[in-house]
């Protein structure tokens, strides 16, 4: 019995963990929305697009707004979006999307979880090539038809749509673009009155790698030290 509570209280924390985690990322995305465009989500599609993003983690309206409003506040922090790029273990690919107010302590600290993980940290372009940046949006398929919607989006941009699912296993439609198609899509799916589960830059690997478990669980475990650092906004891999 103890056992099972034991495992129990794992999960619980590290579903805690998880969820601050998303906040606090959501958070960082609000500051620098609200930096580039203003406070009003209606004039600002930036920021309508991480209040949807909040929306999909669960993140209450209260502490939506509460960032919203420090963000447009003078003591409000200056992040710059930065991209690491490395190869963790047997070679596989890594880029590390941060948002930082301390460009020196976040390298150190990226360079450190490469060095610790078995990995390394490269440089600006040794990497990038791999993948392709997409705009990535999810949609709540409920009352959409799919092949309709497929073919009045072509001129928005959209470069294909296939059949996804959520955290929970839930259904969902998945939408993806170029990234520099990534308003344009945007606005075709507002004109439609289409409100997306999330809208998200993505990096896709161009040709995914493939390991034996016992190496995939040492790249594994690189790419969660990564993630859980607090510069890091989102970690991108080639790992099949």
């Amino acid at each position: 019995m103890g056992r099972i509570f034991e495992t129990r209280k794992h999960t619980m924390f590290a579903r805690w963990d998880r969820m601050a985690k998303q906040f606090a990322r959501i958070g960082k995305d609000i500051t620098i929305a609200v930096r580039a465009g203003g406070s009003d989500p209606d004039g600002n599609p930036m920021l309508r697009r991480v209040i949807q993003n909040a929306r999909a983690v669960n993140m209450p309206k209260d502490k939506v707004e509460a960032a919203i409003r420090r963000a447009s506040g003078k003591e409000a922090k200056e992040y710059q979006e930065v991209l690491y790029e490395g190869y963790a273990p047997h070679g596989v690919a890594v880029l590390v999307e941060t948002a930082t107010d301390n460009p020196t302590r976040t390298v150190a600290n990226v360079r450190m979880h490469f060095n610790k993980g078995g990995g390394n940290l490269a440089t600006t372009g040794s990497v990038g090539f791999l993948f392709q940046r997409m705009g990535v949006f999810r949609l709540d398929p409920e009352g959409i038809d799919a092949e309709e919607l497929e073919l009045e989006l072509i001129d928005h941009g959209l470069e294909e749509m296939g059949e996804g699912q959520g955290e929970k296993g839930e259904p969902q439609l998945v939408l993806r673009c170029a990234f520099n198609d990534f308003g344009q899509l945007q606005k075709g799916l507002e004109d439609h009155g289409i409100t997306p589960l999330s809208a998200e830059s993505e990096y896709l690997p161009a040709t995914p790698v493939e390991l034996p478990d016992d190496q995939a669980e040492e790249v594994l475990a690189l790419l969660d030290r990564l993630e859980q650092d607090d510069d890091v906004q989102k970690v991108f891999h080639n790992l099949a």
